[in-house]
């Protein structure tokens, strides 16, 4: 524990964010990145608890006490270290995590939790600005294939892990880039794909061989896999969105989120769309959805120039602070605001969907009711939402199964994710592997980067016999 008052004599500084009127302007980032010594002031909070609840909030088990405390002793290169033991992508989670860890912080009982997040990132892109950041490539090659089918963050981490073992390893992903949701799914405003590609850098200079445009189960055959890999780990997305089957659905303007999104990063990247343009430029744009993607939605609508947004969402509205006698040390129900709906949103609780109206087959309008908390309707509440476009942003259901699922064949668990344990990850054909939402369903990149670690293990020991990788 570096400073053992530091908590009483130091406030929380969080990092700060260029103006609205500026950052609406592009699509870069726009976090004002604290100096060294708001860090080490900030690394002193840390109690350094008997029990860090920290651990238990941050699905990789980050060292989080360990590394604040080098922070604030200048100590930056082995804080890289120790924050690279448990998490192969910091910059990733240093910029687009919750931040769990934060909620469990013991701090956070008085809501001045450690800038776990904010310290997590300077420390990486210390790491990058002063080289430190090399490849670790293997000292001896095993001679075994394995095949990661999914350049997400879990694919990204499993496949980084098996390349460090030693294993000759192929990164498909269906796409023209690889990243997966980092590349395709989060807009740049969050993360800049430019973070992406120097990984990428460091991942192909230990060994990793990466395969975009290859849509295995579709332009290459799972027998192909099946028979040229010793492996084949399964690190794809949650990517079946749920739909909202009601009258005037077909009509024009009414996209899912994701389509959306992904069409504005390859705009800012300038690789080609492929399909019809979804713009909300001089539109009334409804997103119906309260989570990040619907977010994610409403920042990108303000930067494309948007007459109006507006977020509607079936849950009631949090409350504005939870009580933390029942929640701390877990993630709390509270009303979260991001920085997207700073830059204008008008945001509606309790209310569904019950039809879309159009002219000319394009969406006008969209017919809303007030809903009880039972979700049942509220008579009299009927009222209408101007709408020129309207994006789906409720969530996934489970990975589409056609093309890849169906064709290795792998079991399914009740909810159409493909099944496998925690430990093991095997699916039920022998030699394939699964992981991140691939296995547990849509969650969050840092839960991703875990199972993929873990997966990776699995796999190694699955070939060897024994592992040495971290878990």
């Amino acid at each position: 524990m570096g400073k053992p008052t530091g908590f009483l004599e130091i406030p929380r500084e969080t990092a700060e964010y260029a103006p609205v009127a500026e950052r609406l302007r592009h699509y870069g980032e726009f976090t004002v990145a604290p100096d060294e010594a708001t860090m080490s002031r900030q690394g002193a909070r840390c109690m350094d608890c008997g029990v860090p609840f920290c651990h238990s909030g941050c699905p990789v088990n980050n060292l989080i006490p360990d590394w604040n405390d080098l922070v604030y002793r200048g100590r930056w290169r082995e804080a890289l270290d120790a924050l690279h033991s448990t998490n192969n992508f910091p910059e990733f989670t240093g910029r687009v995590c919750p931040a769990p860890c934060e909620a469990a912080c013991t701090l956070n009982i008085i809501d001045e939790p450690v800038t776990i997040k904010s310290i997590e990132h300077a420390i990486v892109e210390r790491g990058w600005a002063e080289g430190w950041i090399k490849p670790e490539v293997p000292a001896v090659k095993t001679g075994r294939r394995v095949a990661v089918v999914g350049s997400g963050p879990a694919g990204m981490a499993c496949a980084q892990q098996l390349a460090r073992a030693g294993h000759d390893v192929v990164l498909f992903e269906k796409n023209a880039r690889i990243g997966g949701l980092l590349r395709y799914g989060i807009p740049d405003f969050k993360l800049e794909k430019r973070v992406i590609d120097r990984r990428m850098e460091q991942m192909a200079a230990e060994g990793v061989a990466f395969r975009p445009d290859s849509h295995v189960g579709m332009d290459i055959p799972v027998a192909d896999l099946e028979r040229d890999f010793d492996a084949v780990v399964l690190s794809g997305g949650s990517e079946k969105p749920r739909d909202l089957p009601i009258p005037g659905r077909d009509l024009d303007g009414v996209h899912f989120a994701m389509r959306f999104l992904a069409q504005q990063n390859r705009r800012v990247s300038g690789e080609p769309l492929g399909e019809p343009d979804i713009l909300a430029t001089g539109k009334h744009v409804v997103v119906i959805g309260g989570g990040d993607t619907g977010a994610d939605c409403v920042g990108t609508s303000n930067r494309q120039g948007a007459l109006s947004v507006t977020q509607i969402e079936i849950m009631p509205r949090p409350p504005e602070k939870e009580n933390k006698a029942l929640s701390w040390p877990h993630w709390p129900l509270k009303l979260r605001t991001s920085t997207s709906h700073d830059e204008g949103c008008e945001r509606m609780w309790s209310v569904t969907a019950k039809a879309f109206v159009g002219v000319d087959g394009r969406v006008t309008t969209l017919q809303c009711v007030k809903v009880d908390p039972q979700f049942k309707d509220v008579a009299g509440s009927e009222f209408e939402l101007r709408a020129d476009l309207v994006l789906l942003a409720m969530g996934f259901v489970h990975p589409v199964h056609e093309g890849l699922i169906s064709g290795l064949g792998v079991e399914l668990d009740g909810r159409g994710n493909v099944k496998a344990d925690t430990d093991a990850y095997r699916t039920s054909q022998g030699k394939v592997f699964a992981c991140g939402d691939m296995r547990r369903g849509q969650s969050l990149v840092v839960w991703a980067i875990r199972e993929g670690r873990q997966a990776a293990r699995a796999v190694d020991a699955f070939l060897m016999g024994d592992s040495d990788l971290p878990r």
